[in-house]
């Protein structure tokens, strides 16, 4: 979403709603979960959420201005090291995929094909695109711009940079790095690595809006997904709450992946 400003006179903007509905960037059921016990990735035991049974909707929790944000250690396997959030939203599911993981590393690379995602908003009550444009990059410079990432460019280890404007967020620069791709597991996070700000306020330093996908393969070309999305504990209170616009941004992620339509009706909160 861009703003405009001209010579003429205007009413001054409510410029706190727009950013108040923010929230990063990943279905037709979600639970908010204020203050319950906190999330556990697949690190060797089993997730919590568990993952929803194949042909459901995923479970998702949302978790905000509980005791446990100040104090959640992220578990290793994340890769996070600092403690705390503002915002965290965990998403788990299953959902079969024929291509197996080169299929999977060939859609986490196409970046440019994020663009159009759609998600429900609940303040506009509507459908609309989420990310209006995205492209891979070279390096971490926004004007070095490159074609998609192949599968064979982001393997094990592998860190690449892409450029993506969130619908409310606006711009900003993203590091994703694939910290496990196995036949039977991928696992790859992401974080923007430029400061995002809107109206002149920052909303996030760099590090601040992290992602982190556990997919690991089950029998028959099932697939086991699991996310985790957080905002910083020192990110602007600004972006802090809006439990159903952050669970439908997470599950527009979700759906783009496994190549479920993500305006799907119904969404996941309204």
């Amino acid at each position: 979403m861009n703003f405009h400003l001209s010579g003429e006179a205007r009413p001054r903007p409510d410029i706190g709603r727009p950013i108040r509905r923010l929230i990063t960037a990943t279905f037709v059921s979600a639970v908010l979960s204020f203050g319950q016990a906190a999330p556990r990735p697949p690190c060797g035991q089993e997730p919590e959420p568990p993952a929803a049974a194949l042909g459901s909707a995923p479970n998702v929790k949302f978790w905000d201005n509980s005791d446990l944000n100040r104090s959640w250690k992220p578990p290793a396997c994340t890769g996070w090291t600092e403690t705390g959030f503002s915002t965290l939203i965990s998403t788990s599911g299953r959902f079969r995929y024929a291509t197996g993981l080169e299929g999977l590393l060939r859609r986490a690379g196409a970046i440019s094909e994020l663009a159009g995602m759609r998600y429900w908003s609940t303040t506009r009550a509507r459908w609309q695109a989420l990310i209006p444009e995205a492209h891979a990059l070279a390096d971490a410079e926004p004007d070095h711009r490159r074609p998609d990432f192949r599968p064979d460019e982001i393997r094990d280890g592998q860190i690449v940079f892409f450029e993506q404007v969130d619908n409310l967020s606006g711009t900003a620069v993203y590091r994703l790095h694939v910290a496990v791709a196995e036949p039977d597991r991928l696992v790859f996070e992401v974080e923007n690595v430029s400061l995002m700000s809107r109206f002149y306020v920052t909303l996030f330093h760099p590090g601040e809006i992290q992602s982190v996908y556990f997919l690991d393969r089950e029998p028959e070309g099932v697939w086991r997904y699991y996310s985790l999305v957080r905002t910083g504990r020192n990110a602007s209170w600004l972006a802090a709450g809006h439990a159903s616009s952050s669970i439908n941004r997470a599950v527009a992620f979700y759906r783009w992946l496994v190549g479920i339509p993500a305006d799907q009706e119904p969404p996941a909160a309204r």
